[in-house]
């Protein structure tokens, strides 16, 4: 089969599509004719070095495609649970970007007509990521407020989407104006610059007092803001740092304005089982940037390292 796979850590540069053995399906396991598979910053943290991936490696966490021999249309869940512990594709197996895949039968599920193979693809690891920060973690209540920073990747997009199908109200924030329009044609009820607004002042105007939620990944850019844009009370969910891992505590704002502050990283069986049934009824739908094929898997890189898409950047496999 084809597949792209990395030899060496790097730029996108060391992306190879090339010929390798097609996978085996041990007992349990579907072997799965893949379509589509998106593009996750995981996958460009492993290709730039993570010393616990070995290579060579098929890169891709999220995919979509048929069970072979059944033609039956189905997603992949990328975080295989087993005997308590969590093993995510791409990572500690080798990965979507590829045309066939085995994974356990229990974490490939059915998807309707409907969505199509990159919408599908599109979803897996960001909501399944979202909805455990949301609910599992931050107790989202319908009515309540939520602000997602940087609306455009792929956490932020699918937190606007499930966040509206469970009835609350969003504010997100984008330093390109085009994205915060694109944001409200998808549902978020207010879109702030977080380069030339005053977004706490913002924040706390529109939602009556602060945020009852906030999500959080980027860390040292955006903590002092998020701690202040929270209402009293309010829950503060973490589950990344992009502009650094270690900003000024500012304890005496946590105890008191009494906020929770909660880590969150991708989530359980039941955490992707929820998430997948706001997809697959229509609540909530995953947004597609732009769609690469398998072999241009580079290109599809650059467009996520760029920070311009909105939405998943989606790699489409030939058949």
């Amino acid at each position: 089969m084809k597949a792209v796979r990395i030899h060496e850590d790097g730029g996108p540069e060391v992306l190879r599509y090339e010929e390798v053995d097609d996978p085996v399906p041990a007992d349990g396991e579907a072997l799965v004719e893949l379509r589509a598979a998106s593009v996750n910053h995981l996958d460009v943290w492993i290709r730039k070095g993570l010393p616990s991936v070995p290579k060579p490696r098929i890169l891709g966490a999220d995919g979509a495609g048929v069970i072979a021999g059944t033609g039956e249309r189905v997603v992949i869940n990328p975080a295989i649970v087993r005997d308590g512990r969590m093993r995510i594709i791409g990572e500690n197996t080798d990965g979507t970007y590829a045309e066939l895949i085995a994974v356990p039968r229990a974490f490939v599920h059915p998807i309707p007509d409907e969505l199509t193979f990159e919408e599908a693809a599109a979803f897996p690891l960001t909501f399944e990521t979202a909805y455990r920060m949301l609910v599992t973690r931050g107790g989202l209540q319908a009515g309540e407020w939520v602000l997602v920073w940087g609306i455009g990747g792929g956490v932020a997009t699918a937190a606007l989407a499930l966040a509206k199908a469970l009835g609350a109200n969003v504010v997100v924030t984008s330093s390109s104006d085009d994205k915060l329009a694109r944001a409200k044609e998808l549902g978020a009820d207010a879109g702030l610059n977080h380069v030339t607004d005053d977004v706490v002042a913002a924040v706390k105007e529109i939602t009556g007092g602060g945020a009852h939620v906030v999500v959080d990944d980027v860390g040292e850019a955006t903590w002092k803001r998020t701690l202040d844009a929270a209402r009293p009370e309010g829950r503060i969910v973490v589950c990344g740092a992009t502009t650094g891992p270690n900003p000024p505590a500012a304890l005496h704002r946590v105890w008191w304005k009494q906020l929770s502050i909660l880590g969150s990283t991708m989530g359980s069986p039941d955490d992707f089982r929820a998430a997948y049934d706001l997809v697959v009824s229509g609540k909530a739908r995953p947004v597609v940037d732009r769609v690469f094929p398998l072999g241009e898997a580079a290109a599809a890189h650059e467009r996520l390292e760029s920070g311009e898409q909105l939405g998943k950047v989606v790699l489409r496999i030939p058949r």
